[in-house]
């Protein structure tokens, strides 16, 4: 059985492994350091460390602030909380600015589980993607997540980087290399194709196990970078095979759903169909019982590829 490690626990371990080489690391948090595991960066160089209590506008700003006094500032908070209450703090004075702040936000859509509704961000992914300049990242899994923000890190300028709060099976091996902006083809299929992000990837793959017992060829796309999206990798997937689907914890409406079409209308029509939130909120339930309410599991995704037949 493969590993299974929260992507919110891989930025804590990256996250320290960059302030033990560069002393211009700044992290920072708004009263969730436990959750969002920055903690142990905080234990290991308080003096870059800062909380800046439940106040997510003012824990931005000063994030700007500091980066353009040439610090790389790590800022974290819950995904809702990060996206929707700091909208314009992103947008004016991180994106605005072209500030070289990381938000590493948690607590990613239905997977939040128990704490309900109101902490199940579904339209983070939209709001972010929205922004000008605003690289939006969420990874599948310890590899990736670890792989792609050291990437991050290496690149001035804004990002969001969804991360998850439930452990994620371990998917890639260690020497897999990431490209921000390049999606990573997991499986290769001839039939049909799977666009997955974030811990969505385990639910593609076991949906493209489930085809292939009835004989469907599915290639299976990890899209971690949902902007700039990996235009090459769609029109590919549109040409060689019969139709895409995308599965995504989050809102079909802005999501990687929106972004895979936007490319199809523009470069390769080509039939699609979208596995997520339907235009609503969640509620307070074990993870694997609200996607199973809601449309998200394996044989929903089965059942979306076999519709394209």
């Amino acid at each position: 059985m493969a590993d299974m490690i929260a992507t919110r626990d891989s930025f804590s371990k990256v996250l320290v492994e960059l302030g033990e080489k560069d002393n211009n690391i700044i992290a920072m948090n708004a009263d969730l350091s436990a959750s969002t595991k920055t903690d142990a960066f905080e234990k290991r160089f308080p003096e870059r460390f800062i909380n800046a209590g439940i106040a997510e506008c003012n824990m931005l700003g000063m994030a700007a602030g500091m980066a353009h006094c040439g610090k790389t500032v790590f800022a974290s908070s819950f995904c809702m909380f990060a996206s929707g209450r700091a909208f314009e703090i992103i947008r004016n004075s991180i994106a605005h600015t072209h500030a070289n702040v990381k938000i590493c936000a948690s607590h990613a859509g239905l997977a939040v589980g128990e704490d309900g509704a109101t902490h199940q961000s579904v339209e983070d992914v939209a709001i972010m993607r929205d922004i000008p300049g605003m690289t939006v990242i969420s990874p599948a899994d310890d590899v990736s997540a670890r792989k792609l923000i050291k990437a991050a890190a290496a690149v001035k300028g804004p990002f969001y980087i969804r991360l998850g709060r439930a452990a994620a099976p371990v998917v890639y091996p260690e020497d897999t290399e990431f490209e921000i902006g390049k999606a990573v083809t997991v499986l290769e299929g001839s039939d049909f194709t799977v666009i997955s992000s974030g811990c969505m990837l385990e639910t593609a793959l076991a949906a493209a196990d489930i085809l292939k017992e009835e004989g469907i060829s599915v290639r299976v796309i990890d899209m971690h970078t949902i902007k700039p999206i990996d235009e090459d990798a769609i029109v590919r997937a549109a040409v060689e095979t019969k139709g895409i689907v995308t599965v995504e914890d989050h809102s079909v409406i802005g999501g990687l759903g929106s972004a895979v079409a936007e490319v199809l209308c523009a470069k390769a029509p080509a039939r699609l169909r979208t596995v997520g939130i339907r235009d609503c909120f969640g509620e307070s339930g074990k993870p694997a019982q609200l996607y199973e309410k809601y449309g998200l599991t394996a044989a929903d995704v089965a059942a979306a590829v076999r519709s394209l037949k």
